[in-house]
């Protein structure tokens, strides 16, 4: 059997506590590392816990679920994979965080690893998915942790919500259905929607903008029926650099609470550019929010239409 162990490491100007926060709570990944999509809780300790990972390897999306052990006083989170996707077969490591001075700290990650039936194209594809992936992760986590403080305003969540009457399912399989969307809603003009893997989604949209132009984007988006759908935004509009949200679903005796949930990191680069020399943060976070939310309420009030026309 042939195991690989392999190593990388970063400098960090941060201290070494707020990264290990930052690490130990696994619903600020898919803000912080690139490759994730989503993750979840499946059974949580006082320092141990299993957790459940969609994320991408190579530009393919994969899950699989972990066990991880925390240890705050030793800044060393251990996790090992219980249920590996192929070709992985087994998939353990930790995150050791090393204080260098009060505001400074370097982080190593470590990988062991095998793949299935010892095959050496599957291990070539895991060196390359692992090299890949914590170079990223390292990266990300650097420039997030970094610019954590200086982009608070940067960085925003909002929700609309909508109440359909009806069964959660019905309103569920609507945005399930987004390969159907070109036909559902005007401002769609082509969806592709690709499930290779149940409960795990790649979307392609084209859609119009106020001014009749189209953008291409592209999302990841991991299924839960018939109460929620998780999604990632991976190609994205010049005015965000992060777009994660979810689609929640509640049921209760008089119909549905249908909420498009929404957490944007802006682009600063590019404000200029899209709203003009005079444009501010703040404009900036108006036009996002207005634009998306524009969207989501028009998709809840279609899903509604859609609901009531099957009743």
């Amino acid at each position: 059997m042939t195991t690989r162990q392999v190593e990388h490491d970063i400098t960090i100007d941060a201290p070494a506590d707020a990264v290990y926060r930052l690490l130990a709570e696994v619903r600020n990944w898919p803000r912080i590392f690139p490759p994730t999509i989503y993750v979840d809780h499946v059974e949580r300790g006082a320092d141990e816990e299993r957790i459940r990972i969609w994320a991408t390897a190579n530009g393919e999306p994969k899950s699989w679920t972990s066990h991880r052990t925390l240890d705050p006083d030793r800044l060393r989170i251990t996790f090992r994979q219980e249920v590996s996707s192929p070709p992985v077969a087994v998939m353990s490591g930790t995150w050791i965080i090393e204080p260098l001075a009060d505001s400074t700290c370097r982080v190593v990650l470590l990988h062991d690893y095998r793949a299935i039936d010892d095959d050496p194209r599957s291990l070539e594809w895991i060196d390359q998915a692992v090299d890949r992936n914590s170079r990223t992760e390292l990266a990300a986590l650097k420039q997030n942790v970094e610019l954590a403080h200086a982009s608070e305003e940067l960085t925003f969540s909002f929700e609309d919500t909508v109440r359909i009457p009806g069964q959660a399912k019905d309103v569920y399989d609507f945005i399930n259905e987004a390969g159907q969307w070109s036909q559902r809603l005007p401002h769609v003009a082509n969806a592709r929607l690709d499930e290779t893997t149940p409960g795990l989604q790649t979307l392609e949209m084209d859609t119009y903008a106020k001014d009749g132009s189209t953008h291409t984007t592209k999302s990841y988006r991991v299924t839960f029926p018939h109460h929620k759908i998780a999604y990632k935004q991976v190609t994205l509009p010049a005015l965000m650099t992060l777009h994660t949200g979810w689609w929640t679903f509640t049921e209760d005796a008089e119909g549905v609470t249908a909420t498009s949930q929404h957490t944007v990191v802006l682009n600063t680069e590019n404000i200029a550019r899209v709203l003009g020399p005079e444009a501010t943060v703040a404009d900036a976070r108006a036009y996002v929010r207005d634009a998306l939310g524009t969207n989501s309420r028009a998709t809840l009030g279609h899903a509604k239409n859609y609901v009531q026309g099957k009743r």
